[in-house]
């Protein structure tokens, strides 16, 4: 392994340690309110453009390749904060449709993070709908493959962060499966773009932290259906492999210079040499504060309106309009 690879996976493993001690004390606190969304559940060709409540897709029309046997239970722990899930073993696309007034017919794939283990499905999921969607965007929310966990997976999880042999096993296992999920996100929505009223060639990905691991894993392979037009990854984890000479899609990076877990220099700023060495539209934002995970919510950081900036990149490249 590179000696700037393993200098990447200590680095993770030991924030993403300070992130599952954080989580334990959430899990410890208890179940939360439920979630206020009312989802319906539908298969895609029963989607309704026009409907103000979330729906709910089935990924894969049967079971999902890869993991056929897998017989986790998928567990779901709501609290005032956040909405986390672990042991999907069957990915859904949760579509969030704006008001028909609003909608321009671009639409972003989001990929929350959770470090390969779990999903942050509440303020790097969800709430990055309401916000899309507050733009005229239509967002998917996809809840991909992630590892299986028992319940004392926090402690379970501390011991295998330890060194990065305990680690990378993870990781050679997921990728395979939430690339596979991300590419089916992809597909299923540019299939199916012409009935919701989409544009094809107006679809983008934005992933966080491990999300954007598989977001940037999707932006180099993929098929033509799968392909996506522009991508955004917030703080995120990047692959060992980049190699995006043969695309054009424009990419949206940003992250925090004190970010704990994934350094800025071996992921973030990595990512922005990679793209633009290719001569591939690249920006790249580094705010001052904000550390790892923030996603949408508010921490009286330079990171609380970073996604102001990724609206005013969506209005650069084209897919927004200035009075959104």
């Amino acid at each position: 392994m590179k000696s700037w690879h393993k200098y990447i996976l200590r680095t993770v493993i030991t924030g993403v340690t300070m992130l599952v001690i954080a989580l334990v004390t959430i899990l410890l606190w208890g179940r939360g309110s439920p979630s206020k969304d009312q989802k319906l559940e539908t298969s895609a060709g029963h989607v309704v453009a026009t409907s103000s409540a979330p729906q709910v897709i089935r990924l894969w029309p049967g079971k999902a390749p890869g993991s056929e046997n897998w017989t986790q239970q998928e567990v779901e722990v709501d609290t005032k904060d956040e909405k986390l899930v672990r042991n999907v073993v069957d990915p859904e696309l949760t579509a969030y449709f704006p008001a028909t007034d609003k909608a321009n017919g671009t639409s972003v794939i989001i990929c929350p993070g959770g470090g390969f283990h779990m999903l942050s499905m509440g303020s790097e999921g969800i709430a990055v709908a309401h916000y899309l969607n507050s733009l005229g965007i239509t967002a998917f929310v996809l809840k991909y493959r992630v590892t299986r966990t028992n319940t004392d997976y926090p402690l379970v999880l501390l011991h295998r962060l330890k060194t990065s042999a305990d680690m990378q096993p993870i990781i050679d296992e997921m990728s395979p499966l939430l690339v596979a999920d991300g590419q089916q996100a992809i597909r299923l929505v540019r299939n199916n773009a012409t009935k919701w009223g989409l544009m094809p060639d107006r679809i983008g990905i934005i992933g966080f932290s491990a999300g954007g691991y598989l977001a940037l894993s999707v932006a180099v392979q993929h098929t033509t259906d799968s392909k996506p037009n522009f991508i955004a990854a917030i703080y995120p984890l990047a692959p060992a492999v980049l190699n995006p000479q043969n695309e054009k899609a424009p990419m949206f990076v940003l992250c925090a210079d004190d970010d704990p877990i994934v350094p800025p220099i071996e992921n973030s700023i990595r990512i922005y040499d990679i793209w633009h060495t290719a001569k591939i539209p690249v920006e790249l934002h580094i705010l001052a504060e904000g550390g790892h995970g923030f996603g949408m919510t508010k921490h009286h950081m330079p990171t609380d309106n970073w996604y102001e900036l990724y609206r005013g990149w969506l209005i650069d490249q084209g897919y927004l309009s200035a009075t959104n």
